[in-house]
């Protein structure tokens, strides 16, 4: 949380952090507390977080608490991943959001309203933003070929900040392309030449994962011996019935 926001309006007031951060397939809290300007607090009153823009963003939470009841009854958690932490009759609208997805990086609104008059209702005005992190995880290390038949390995990861990918192993071309897409990072490594292990390693501020694929080719002499592991049987029972044939005439 970088600072904390807080608007006050006719002795109402919304006090919530400018930024937030989480980590993807964590939890998380949004903190929001606010002021009201009556001495007794007994009405029913609706406890609400949208996201994307105040006032009329989509609605992920809302519970009711009937009169002066301490239970705020939940009536929207989208997904069912959020949670109220805190006490609305004690000013604390805090929620937590469960299992955190790339999705989630959004900004969240808090309101609060009082049934009765139509003016008993606040909302935070800027929000807060939530940002979610992950150190880098490989998706997915192939090797595949092209028309011209030359191989080339590609390597994709995740994480956030999008992680910075380098390739290592046998001595190779410094043909590469690199392609990115919010936090999703490939590298291609393109005219592969070298037999052997070749290791693909992502990094960020948060950490690093590295992923291996094995590369190698068949020869022409590989395959005329393996041509000759496949024949050499054949002409066997080849000439084992030919001998079998001529003693059967043999005997006649």
């Amino acid at each position: 949380s970088l600072f904390a926001l807080g608007v006050q309006c006719n002795g109402w007031s919304v006090h919530v952090p400018s930024d937030v951060t989480g980590e993807l397939g964590k939890m998380v809290i949004l903190p929001c507390t606010f002021t009201h300007p009556y001495k007794t607090f007994d009405r029913a009153l609706t406890a609400i977080w949208r996201i994307k823009e105040p006032y009329n963003g989509t609605i992920v939470f809302k519970c009711v608490s009937q009169s002066s009841s301490e239970l705020c009854k939940t009536a929207i958690s989208h997904k069912n991943k959020y949670k109220l932490l805190g006490n609305p009759r004690h000013k604390d609208l805090s929620i937590r959001i469960d299992n955190l997805t790339w999705s989630d990086s959004e900004r969240y609104f808090c309101r609060v309203e009082l049934a009765g008059d139509i003016h008993d209702k606040y909302e935070s005005r800027h929000g807060i933003k939530l940002h979610v992190i992950a150190a880098p995880r490989i998706i997915n290390i192939t090797v595949s070929s092209n028309r011209d038949h030359t191989f080339q390995a590609r390597c994709t990861a995740e994480g956030e900040p999008a992680p910075a990918l380098s390739w290592s192993g046998p001595p190779y071309s410094n043909l590469s392309s690199s392609s990115s897409t919010n936090h999703r990072v490939t590298k291609e490594l393109r005219s592969l030449t070298h037999d052997g292990k070749y290791t693909c390693t992502a990094v960020n501020s948060h950490g690093r994962a590295e992923g291996a694929v094995y590369f190698y080719t068949f020869r022409a002499s590989d395959s005329s011996s393996f041509m000759i592991l496949i024949f050499v049987p054949l002409a066997i029972k080849v000439l084992i019935l030919l001998g079998m044939l001529s003693f059967t005439v043999f005997c006649r």
